[in-house]
């Protein structure tokens, strides 16, 4: 969503990065250019001109102008002032679901914006994060098999949905749920209430009618982020009518501008909860502003990486590698293991996007520089080896090689170059080992990356707050390392 933006401001700070001193002169004119950049980004011109005014007198402070690095120093204002904006100077407070069962959720919104998807995605991710027992009921009597759309989603994500009775109206279907929750022992009910085409009289009185019955603890609005300034538009006018706690945001995916995201918490004052980040149903994450800015300037989220790593995590699988590891080894099926691990992730693009200093990796891969399916034939050439191959590549001959890129629809040369980034990997982990395993792989990721330290720096010193990639590669035994490991730049452009 933000990659047209993050490309305008990181052009930007690049070229006051590159300045030994800047002058006011120099931090207004940087300023002008972050407001235009704002602007065509679809940012409410109130909250631009609040944000640009803050930032510009925090960043033309002696502090600034006297800094070592004050190119540094801006990016880190415009930082604090992005997460500001993001989330209104406060911390989102968590949701009142630690209450006396059942915790009522109720979900608002207009027709399309994604509203059941979001209650599904909800309740998966208050199963899984929170160990909660959740209870989804749809309100939605006026549109077409809105309620058997709730039952299969509970089917394929395994969470209880209210049986249907027929004839029931919304309040009456409500009131059922919480009194089934409360019987049934669920410590939380999720209530999809119906949409409309816009907002009006009708849609306002039944969600009063649900919400006087009901007692929500929360209520949430699900706006779709691709409408722009009308979802900001269509949040104000339901915080105008209804007691709302938060904001879902769904297709953060997309390619909008980005606008609706960083203008719905100052017009609203309503905290953005969550973000809807693909199709899928686990694919909804807790929205969190620093993490967010830091994906907007290039810093990456590192955090957000762990967790995906977390989430596709396999101990079993794992304990496997550990154990061959300590041994030195590292075949051709524990790499076809790790390109698996990766395309779970959301793939080379997915994890550049999270990557603090890969911005130029990603923009190569979105613009078709790199094959996106990249992965898939680097698979397809490992699936192509006999299980001894795969064991012992070492055995492999021309004419092995020429068989397998045959039965893979690729070429010889793409053949030797994924053997030889195996070969490397292979190299790398007898380093990591060395290192003090995993542990000590993330215990220097943790210093490297995160939000600007005091001069502008991540934690670990790096500027920006992105990781010192060729650092990193020295450490590994490869100074060349930059963007991507070898042999993708090459094997992967179409």
């Amino acid at each position: 969503m933000f990659d047209s933006l993050s490309e305008r401001l990181g052009g930007i700070f690049d070229r006051l990065r590159g300045r030994g001193a800047l002058t006011e002169i120099d931090v207004r004119a940087a300023m002008r250019e972050v407001r235009v950049a704002l602007l065509e980004a679809d940012v409410a011109l109130p909250v631009v001109k609040d944000f640009i005014e803050a930032a510009t007198q925090r960043a033309i402070g002696a502090e600034v102008i006297k800094s070592v690095t004050p190119g540094q120093q801006v990016v880190k204002i415009v930082n604090d002032c992005l997460v500001e904006l993001l989330s209104g100077g406060e911390d989102v407070p968590p949701l009142k679901i630690n209450v006396t069962p059942p915790a009522v959720i109720m979900m608002v919104g207009l027709q399309g914006s994604g509203k059941t998807t979001s209650t599904a995605k909800l309740a998966s991710w208050l199963g899984t994060r929170e160990r909660k027992k959740v209870l989804m009921a749809s309100l939605d009597v006026a549109r077409p098999a809105a309620q058997e759309q709730l039952r299969v989603l509970g089917e394929q994500t395994e969470i209880a949905t209210l049986p249907i009775i027929p004839g029931q109206t919304p309040v009456q279907i409500a009131e059922r749920a919480r009194q089934s929750a409360r019987l049934q022992g669920f410590d939380v009910v999720l209530l999809d209430t119906a949409g409309r085409l816009g907002v009006d009289e009708a849609l306002m009185a039944e969600m009063a009618a649900i919400a006087g019955a009901t007692n929500p603890d929360e209520i949430l609005l699900v706006v779709d982020s691709l409408t722009g300034q009308d979802a900001v538009n269509v949040a104000a006018a339901f915080k105008a009518r209804v007691a709302l706690t938060g904001v879902i945001l769904t297709r953060m995916d997309g390619d909008a501008r980005g606008g609706a995201a960083l203008s719905m918490r100052s017009v609203t004052g309503t905290p953005i909860r969550f973000a809807g980040t693909g199709e899928k149903l686990d694919a909804l994450e807790a929205f969190d502003a620093n993490r967010v800015a830091g994906r907007i300037l290039g810093m990456g989220d590192i955090v957000g990486l762990v967790e995906k790593a977390a989430a596709n995590f396999e101990a079993e699988q794992a304990e496997k590698m550990a154990e061959k590891l300590a041994k030195g080894q590292f075949d051709m099926d524990d790499l076809r293991q790790q390109l698996g691990q990766m395309k779970k992730m959301g793939g080379l693009s997915g994890l550049a996007a999270m990557m603090p200093g890969m911005g130029a990796a990603k923009k190569a891969m979105d613009s078709g520089a790199i094959n996106p399916k990249l992965l898939d034939r680097m698979e397809a050439i490992i699936l192509s080896m006999t299980a001894k191959e795969r064991a012992k590549p070492e055995i492999l001959t021309a004419k092995r090689k020429i068989r397998i890129a045959n039965g893979s629809g690729t070429t010889v040369q793409d053949v030797n170059k994924v053997l030889k980034m195996h070969q490397e990997m292979a190299n790398a982990m007898k380093r990591l080992k060395k290192m003090g395993g995993i542990k000590g792989m993330m215990k220097m990721l943790s210093g490297m990356g995160g939000a600007p330290g005091p001069e502008g720096g991540a934690p670990g010193g790096d500027p920006g707050g992105a990781i010192d990639m060729g650092a990193l590669g020295r450490m590994f035994g490869r100074p060349g390392m930059g963007n991507l490991p070898p042999g993708f730049n090459k094997f992967g452009r179409k």
